[in-house]
């Protein structure tokens, strides 16, 4: 399967146009035909069959003929507030990974140790949505604003809520405490691990410290550990 995705479609959507790059895509690289059948999804949920009427690189449209309910492939709710790593790509690998395997919501934290405090939204939402569609995924994983992490921990969560960092306080391995069917909310640090300070912070909020296992893991390696250790209980 070929997906397709278009966040404007609803139940009530009849035609879809594409824009100029995904008609050049369909029409030139793909080689589909009008009458040709392609599989579109909304990020919400929805999978869409759309049959081409007007096979053109510069203006493609297809007629929406089918309409399906598609449920998550996880029954879990899963947010990784992370801090943006200082080489972009590795933040960018983490979400691709994270999206493949399964996530509802990533949050970019800025820490006091963030050698990085700006990100490409608009990038990363690419990513997010390529690697959506590669992993035939109908659920759009939330990509939130940068926040600061002050800002971020003083607010009300639902759920289960845990901070990864590397000092030696007495921590919980973290496949140990995971529950199926949960909500979780696990903070992952910069290069430079979380301060001693916002540590405090998080522990007075409630947050469990948890460890990830043994080595000292990359911010990008210790966001997709915790990932698939949720992805791996809830198997």
């Amino acid at each position: 399967m070929q997906l397709f995705y278009n966040n404007l479609l609803d139940k009530n959507s009849k035609e879809i146009l594409f824009d100029k790059i995904e008609s050049k895509h369909i029409v030139r690289v793909l080689r589909k035909k009008e009458n040709d059948i392609l599989d579109i999804t909304n990020g919400n949920g929805l999978l869409f069959k759309a049959k081409i009427t007007l096979a053109n690189d510069k203006r493609c449209i297809a007629e929406i003929i089918q309409v399906e309910e598609k449920d998550k492939l996880w029954d879990y709710y899963l947010h990784i507030a992370i801090a943006p790593t200082k080489n972009n790509d590795r933040l960018e690998w983490f979400l691709e990974k994270a999206t493949e395997i399964g996530i509802d919501e990533i949050t970019p934290i800025i820490c006091q140790n963030s050698e990085r405090k700006i990100v490409k939204q608009e990038r990363l939402e690419k990513i997010i949505q390529s690697a959506m569609k590669q992993s035939l995924k109908f659920t759009l994983p939330k990509l939130n604003e940068p926040i600061k992490f002050n800002d971020f921990i003083d607010q009300d969560f639902n759920g289960k809520t845990c901070i990864a960092h590397c000092e030696d306080d007495n921590k919980t391995l973290l496949k140990t405490i995971v529950n199926t069917k949960e909500k979780i909310t696990i903070l992952i640090g910069p290069e430079g691990d979380f301060s001693t300070q916002e540590i405090k912070k998080a522990l007075s909020k409630k947050f469990t410290p948890i460890s990830l296992g043994e080595s000292r893991l990359r911010t990008e390696t210790a966001g997709l550990v915790a990932v698939q250790t949720v992805a791996i209980i809830n198997q």
